[in-house]
């Protein structure tokens, strides 16, 4: 039987990697004479850079960055040679802005910043790059790129000319902007799960920005904000389009879509950009069984992610597709019209909440994997 294995990460404990790997471990112990494809995957968040790495011929070079409160951080960009031309560069906002590098206490939207992707950007500018592709998601600001646009030489000033604080309070008092993009004419692709706008009931303040530390009042400061900061980009940056804050994805990673739309850019679904450069299509073309997960099978993931994309692609295919993430909770109907045949979590695996199994899929995701992958190729085997 050809099984294809492409997992997302499960955010906290494995990367995608990892999870595929402890899959493929437990399968092989029920059903060792399968032939198994593992392809792990992201959607644009965390693991962006590692999963294009391990499919992309060309290079990791580190990068010193900062994380959303400005502390040292290690990042890196996967430059990749087209036909010996100027490379393109993969970059991941996760690795500087992402929501993992703070602790629950230091989450802050109104204060925490996107400079460090802003760092990795001019870095693989320097580099020759010029594509740059962005990966944007699990962030933990909610500045619209503001701090990015800083590193970039754009800088958001208020009425007397300064220049404003790090974060998306901030760009309450934003009145102009000084200085141009380093860019040197690069071509800029935002890589996202989620079609957000920038402002409103379905924006970025108002959808994540509580998972990032927001209060309700919060939440209305910096919706408001980021409101403003949008029509001065509109006004004063070159090139940025007319109705910025509407635009689908403008809202994607705290903003940072619409950052990359002012600067020219456009935006991409993630899954789909990963999936052509791993050549998903011939994979899933050959496949008998998709297995495919994340850590919280939810209604988001049904949005974009990379659940959705695997398994509409397994369906349109009249291949079956099981999801093993590390809670489930997403309907069954609304899972079925999206092509998961089946789904399985670690916490029930492991007894449910009630008897600790939310603690033990978080200590032993990977030995949790395996015994559900082992338990899948006894009922899905020939």
């Amino acid at each position: 039987m050809r099984v294809l294995i492409c997992p997302d990460k499960f955010a906290g404990t494995l990367s995608a990697p990892e999870v595929a790997a402890a899959i493929a471990a437990g399968w092989r112990e029920t059903a060792p004479a399968d032939r198994l494809d593992p392809r792990p995957l992201a959607d644009g968040g965390p693991g962006f850079v590692e999963v294009l790495g391990t499919a992309l011929a060309g290079r990791r070079a580190p990068v010193a960055t900062v994380d959303p409160l400005g502390r040292p951080v290690p990042g890196e960009i996967l430059l990749t040679d087209a036909d010996g031309g100027p490379p393109t560069a993969y970059l991941e906002s996760a690795q500087a802005c992402g929501l993992h590098l703070l602790t629950e206490a230091e989450r802050d939207p109104k204060a925490t910043t996107s400079y460090g992707l802003g760092v990795l950007i001019v870095t693989a500018v320097e580099a020759g790059a010029r594509r740059l592709v962005i990966g944007l998601g699990g962030s933990a600001t909610n500045d619209a790129g503001a701090g990015m646009l800083t590193a970039l030489g754009v800088v958001p000033v208020d009425g007397t000319g300064a220049p404003l604080p790090y974060g998306g309070a901030a760009l309450a008092a934003v009145a102009g902007l000084t200085g141009a993009p380093r860019l040197r004419g690069v071509d800029l692709v935002a890589a996202t799960d989620v079609d957000s706008p920038l402002t409103g009931l379905h924006g970025a303040s108002n959808v994540f920005g509580p998972q990032k530390g927001a209060s309700r009042s919060d939440v209305l400061l910096l919706d408001s904000a980021l409101e403003r900061f949008a029509g001065v980009l509109e006004r004063d940056l070159p090139g940025c389009p007319s109705g910025l804050a509407a635009l689908p994805g403008a809202g994607a990673a705290g903003g940072l879509g619409a950052a990359v739309l002012a600067l020219g850019g456009r935006c991409e679904s993630g899954i789909e950009l990963v999936g052509r450069a791993l050549d998903l299509t011939s994979a899933l073309d050959r496949a008998d069984l998709v297995i495919t997960g994340e850590g919280s099978f939810d209604h988001q993931s049904l949005r974009g992610k990379v659940v959705a994309g695997v398994a509409g692609a397994a369906r349109d295919r009249g291949v079956p597709c099981v999801v093993l993430a590390g809670r489930v909770s997403a309907g069954r109907r609304e899972a079925a019209a999206a092509g998961v045949t089946e789904a399985h979590s670690l916490v029930e695996h492991f007894g449910g909440e009630e008897h600790g199994g939310l603690d033990r899929a978080m200590a032993e995701p990977a030995a949790g994997l395996r015994a559900l992958a082992a338990r899948l190729a006894a009922q899905w085997s020939r």
